[in-house]
């Protein structure tokens, strides 16, 4: 059995497959790196102009999804595609109905600036054209005018009523009332009575048809009235209209490309007549509102609320961090006064569905599903293309206030969701609206082919990062490091981790420990610092176990030979850092029916996997001594020293290994561990964690002792493509202190461990008598002979047994 050489331990990067000195030289990558697949799916997706087919990306977290989403937007949009900007403004018909103003990118601003320039003339101008001299000396002529017209009607009927002898009073505002007249005074009713008939009778037929002449007179005067009221009103306008008119001129003509606007300034131009009073009164309320919702302190019945403003023509990508129902779907604010709640169209404010209106918006799919009523909403604005803004507390029907109702805004939006691939599948089994709406899946590589070619572009990767970071260039060394640190994280020579955060964290600590340094690039020495750094802060449990090792607290052998004893291997997780342990693995024989007891498994500590592992090696070996007869022997299996839960089956190769020494009664090298798992055919098959297991063998060969060349670690041959070791075992073994071997079945393990061959059966099935295989079958040979003699025995005794 030939041990494993330094090359096949670590694969390193050589230097002359990387063609540059630094970074520096490099042009950092717009695409996404080793996601081709997730890119097809993407520029799909953004091709296909009808409704549904947002992405949803699925990856773990640490992939860079949403960092790679942007970069691949931003170089691959249409920039062609026309964005707009969205305004409120009053409904001067339907106050509770705000409508909504379509414009293009930048022509919100400006409608709203100009707006504000108009009322902000108009707020000086009219109080002073109303206040005018002339103004005051048309509208008085007005007024005297319609005076004295009134005043000659009806003396016309008072002048008809003296001569009958009734007098004509005016009671109160508007009443008028008619009296018979004695003398120079009214008639009392006591000197009415006292008249004659005909005297009373000719008074009354003279009222009345006095009477019918004052309603005709005050049907005049109504008439003449409103007369007044259009002509107070046609001069209100004409005094406006000089100096409002041609400014409004100015920003039709201005906006006559956009019908809405133009129509809005007609509105505009009505409603200012009709509402002079907002211009003329001091109004308190206007000025408290203006006041606590941040407003300018002007008419706000004609301000523009710009709820959507595009800087530019560029295609908005919105990235949502919190998505909340108001946040998403836009909200309206309310203002107390006096007691009093109150809104209107210039308090409502625009969500992420509005400003990504028109371009991508990005979020975090167990962050939507987590916020009330989101997902619904969401489905529901996907589907009608329209974003809706409802208050939180009307969804609920919490809240009984007054509110408005804005228009809704027409959606044209791509969404993509970030996720995992639990949260994926649960959408899809638990709601059929899902797949509708999220056709395409973006699915994330964790890893990618590791070759010259893949690593020059995962250096472009890393200059990419340090340049979106402003973090220090990195030398080629530094560089073919982090390569190889990244196989490392992929656990496998020919692979490279895509996990973008752990790339990223390596190269803010490896600029850190360069600038404390003082280097102007990052080096390969400060990588290897910044990994040894994050390696100590995380080990301090590691370090516990180690100390159990060092003391003897645990006990593990790293030396001699002992029978039925074998040193298998673990891995354990601390929050994000792995490291090896070794286990002692132990196996009794003793006379019975052939059962192997799973100590983990009998007292609950063994999972699922695990005592499938058990299962697996009991029916190797069933395979291999009891085909025709039965095992006399039976076994148990124990982790020494465990008193956790273990799963998992890449200890049923050592458990294997422990049981064959066991029933051979042949010692095992203790100065070996083995890791692996095995199937009913005795093949060896790989498992995961192998770096950290040779490495925690390594560590407890050097506390119990130190090394002297027989140390060594077993691993499964198709786990040789995973080894990415660290370089004091890699120099160990180069120096022949430490070795590592690599097997592809039970026979070669066995071999190695118990120092003599396994055995090879023969046809007859029967294995060489110095085999350990042979060992094993003499063994039970002798045992069943010995059982058929009890039976004989037995039988001799009492016939009748059977």
């Amino acid at each position: 059995m030939k041990s494993l050489s330094v090359s096949q331990l670590y694969k390193a990067c050589v230097l002359k497959q990387l063609p540059f000195k630094s970074t520096r030289q490099l042009e950092p990558l717009a695409e996404i790196v080793g996601q081709n697949r997730a890119q097809e799916a993407v520029r799909f997706a953004l091709a296909m102009p009808h409704d549904g087919y947002n992405v949803y990306a699925v990856g773990r977290n640490g992939l860079g999804k949403r960092t790679m989403m942007l970069r691949y937007l931003e170089h691959h949009v249409d920039t062609e595609q026309q964005t707009h900007d969205w305004c409120y403004v009053a409904n001067f018909e339907e106050s509770r109905v705000p409508r909504l103003l379509k414009l293009p990118a930048g022509k919100g601003m400006q409608l709203k600036q100009d707006m504000e320039k108009l009322m902000g003339r108009l707020v000086k101008l009219i109080p002073q054209a109303f206040d005018s001299e002339r103004f005051l000396e048309r509208a008085e002529q007005l007024k005297e005018e319609y005076g004295k017209k009134q005043e000659d009607e009806l003396e016309k009927v008072a002048a008809q009523a003296r001569r009958k002898k009734v007098s004509l009073n005016i009671t109160t505002p508007g009443g008028y009332r008619l009296i018979a007249m004695n003398g120079d005074k009214a008639h009392t009713a006591e000197t009415f009575r006292a008249l004659t008939d005909a005297q009373r009778e000719k008074f009354e037929d003279s009222i009345n048809k006095l009477e019918k002449k004052l309603r005709k007179a005050v049907r005049k005067l109504a008439d003449w009235e409103q007369e007044y009221v259009d002509k107070q009103q046609a001069l209100n306008k004409e005094t406006l209209e000089e100096i409002s008119g041609h400014q409004i001129d100015e920003l039709v003509e201005r906006y006559r490309e956009l019908p809405d606007v133009v129509a809005h300034f007609k509105a505009v131009r009505a409603d200012l007549v009709e509402n002079l009073d907002i211009f003329l009164d001091d109004n308190e309320e206007q000025a408290a509102i203006a006041y606590a919702s941040l407003d300018k302190k002007m008419p706000r019945r004609y301000l523009v609320n710009l709820v959507v403003h595009q800087k530019t023509n560029e295609v908005p990508m919105v990235v949502e961090d919190n998505p909340t129902y108001h946040n998403l779907f836009g909200y309206v604010e309310n203002v107390t006064y006096k007691g009093t709640i109150f809104t209107d169209f210039s308090l409502i404010r625009a969500g992420s569905l509005h400003r990504a209106n028109g371009g991508y918006l990005l979020m975090d799919a167990i962050k939507v599903l987590e916020q009330p009523f989101v997902w619904d909403g969401l489905k529901r604005a996907l589907r009608s293309r329209t974003v809706q803004i409802n208050s939180l507390e009307r969804e609920l029907t919490l809240s009984s206030t007054v509110s408005i109702e804005p228009e809704g805004v027409p959606l044209d939006v791509k969404l993509v969701l970030f996720g995992d691939r639990e949260t994926w599948m649960l959408l899809q089994d638990y709601d059929p609206e899902f797949a509708e709406l999220f056709r395409v899946t973006a699915d994330f590589e964790n890893e990618m082919y590791r070759s010259e070619e893949s690593q020059v572009m995962y250096a472009k990767f890393i200059a990419s990062v340090v340049k979106d970071k402003k973090l220090l260039h990195c030398n080629n060394k530094a560089v073919a490091r982090i390569i190889e640190h990244s196989a490392r994280i992929a656990e496998h020579q020919d692979r490279l981790s895509l996990h973008a955060a752990n790339i990223a964290n390596l190269l803010r600590e490896s600029d850190f420990w360069a600038r404390q340094a003082g280097a102007r690039l990052i080096q390969h020495v400060h990588v290897e610092r910044a990994l040894e750094s994050a390696k100590y802060r995380s080990s301090r449990i590691r370090d516990q176990f180690y100390d159990s090792i060092r003391d003897g607290s645990t006990l593990v052998s790293t030396q001699g030979a002992v029978i039925g004893q074998v040193n298998a291997l673990s891995v354990l997780s601390t929050g994000g850092f792995e490291f090896g342990l070794s286990n002692r693995v132990t196996a009794t024989c003793y006379y019975g029916d052939g059962d192997i007891i799973d100590i983990e498994r009998d007292v609950k500590l063994g999972g699922n996997i695990h005592s499938k592992g058990v299962m697996i090696l009991s029916a190797w070996l069933s395979s291999h001594f009891a085909v025709t007869d039965p095992m006399q022997l039976s076994a148990s299996l124990t982790f020494e020293q465990n008193y956790g839960e273990v799963d998992g089956d890449s200890a049923s190769l050592a458990e294997l290994c422990a049981l064959i020494s066991s029933l051979a009664s042949v010692p095992v090298r203790q100065d070996l561990a083995i890791t692996g798992s095995v199937n009913q055919f005795g093949e060896v098959q790989p498992i995961g964690g192998v770096n950290e297991k040779v490495e925690g063998f390594f560590a407890t060969c050097q506390l119990k002792g130190g090394l002297d060349g027989n140390q060594g670690v077993i691993v499964p041959a198709n786990n040789v493509q995973n080894l990415m070791l660290d370089s004091e075992v890699v120099k160990a073994v180069r120096e022949k202190r430490f070795t590592v071997y690599s097997v592809s079945n039970v026979e070669e393990a066995v071999t190695l461990l118990l120092g003599r061959p396994a055995g090879k059966a023969d046809r007859k099935g029967n294995y060489p008598k110095e085999s350990v295989f042979g060992i094993i079958q003499q063994r039970l040979e002798e045992m069943r002979e010995h059982e058929r003699e009890e039976h004989a025995r037995d039988d001799q005794k009492d016939p009748s047994i059977h």
